[in-house]
């Protein structure tokens, strides 16, 4: 048995410890009842708010360093380096 440990310290939070063989734990070493609609549930929550912000990672990764960025404003101009940004922002824009 795989439990999904994020999803469970989601729904339970006084859970300290999650085993796969075992189970959920809280601080007193008491076992959790798991309700898995509420774990399913808390998952479709976590990967629904990860898919928010891809947009994020993906500027994230083209962005140049800002290293890169400062040089370009320096020798380009500011409208310069906003047009690479823009078109970056524009490749990947918020949802």
């Amino acid at each position: 048995m795989s439990l999904d440990h994020d999803a469970i310290r989601s729904v339970y939070p006084e859970a300290v410890l999650i085993d796969d063989g075992t189970g959920a734990f809280d601080k007193d070493g008491n076992k959790i009842t798991l309700d898995s609609a509420k774990v399913t549930a808390a998952r479709q929550a976590l990967d629904n708010a990860y898919a928010a912000v891809e947009y994020q990672r993906k500027r994230k990764e083209e962005y140049p360093s800002w290293e890169d960025q400062m040089d370009k404003i320096y020798h380009e101009g500011i409208d310069a380096w906003k047009a690479d940004i823009k078109a970056i922002k524009d490749k990947y824009p918020k949802p």
